[in-house]
C-alpha cells in the first residue's frame, strides 16, 4: 500500500540576532524601565505624601491614593485575584505578541507591558494601588496608568503606520 506522508506543520523560529534580538531587548529594557520608574514614584509619594498634599502649578497635583478599583475609579468591588489575574493575562499577551513580532513598535508594547505589570505588583502587595497624580477633574492616576494608555495608543498608532514583521518559519 502507498502511505501518504502527513507534511511536518511549519513550526515558529525565534531569531535571535539581528533585528529580531533588537526587539527583544527593547522590549525588555522598555518594559523594566517602566516598571521601575512606577515603583520608584509609588514608593516616593507613598512616604512623601503620607500626611500632605502637593500642589503644583499647572493642572496636576500630588495627593496620594490607595485605588482597589480597576481603572478610573471603577471596579472598586471586583475581586483582587480578579484584577490580578486578568491584568497578568492582559500583559503576558501583549509582551508573547510583541516578542513574536506582531507589533510594530517593541517599545510601545514594552511600555504598556511594564505598566501593567507595575501595577500587578503594586496591587499584590496589599490589593491596592498607590496613586497620586491629581487633576481634580479626572480619577487619580500614576505613572502605570500614564505608561499603559500611551502605549496603547502608540501600538494603535503604529499599527497604522507600519506592517509587523512577518513571523520566521524554517
Amino acid at each position: 500500500r502507498d502511505r501518504q506522508r502527513t507534511p511536518a506543520r511549519p513550526q515558529m523560529t525565534t531569531d535571535l540576532s539581528g533585528p529580531s534580538r533588537r526587539k527583544h531587548i527593547t522590549l525588555v529594557a522598555t518594559a523594566a524601565a517602566v516598571f521601575a520608574v512606577d515603583l520608584a514614584t509609588k514608593i516616593t509619594a507613598s512616604a512623601a505624601l503620607a500626611d500632605r498634599d502637593i500642589d503644583l502649578p499647572g493642572p496636576l497635583d500630588l495627593r496620594l491614593s490607595h485605588n482597589p478599583g480597576v481603572a478610573f475609579g471603577m471596579g472598586n468591588d471586583t475581586p483582587t485575584w480578579l484584577v490580578l489575574t486578568l491584568t497578568g493575562a492582559v500583559a503576558a499577551g501583549i509582551a508573547v505578541a510583541a516578542w513574536r513580532g506582531l507589533f510594530a513598535s517593541s517599545i510601545a508594547a514594552g511600555v504598556v507591558v511594564g505598566g501593567a505589570l507595575a501595577n500587578v505588583a503594586d496591587r499584590s502587595q496589599a490589593g491596592t494601588v498607590v496613586d497620586m497624580l491629581y487633576t481634580g477633574w479626572w480619577p487619580t492616576f500614576n505613572v502605570a496608568d500614564v505608561a499603559i494608555v500611551c502605549g496603547a495608543f502608540a501600538l494603535a498608532a503604529t499599527a497604522w503606520r507600519a506592517p509587523p514583521e512577518p513571523a520566521t518559519v524554517p
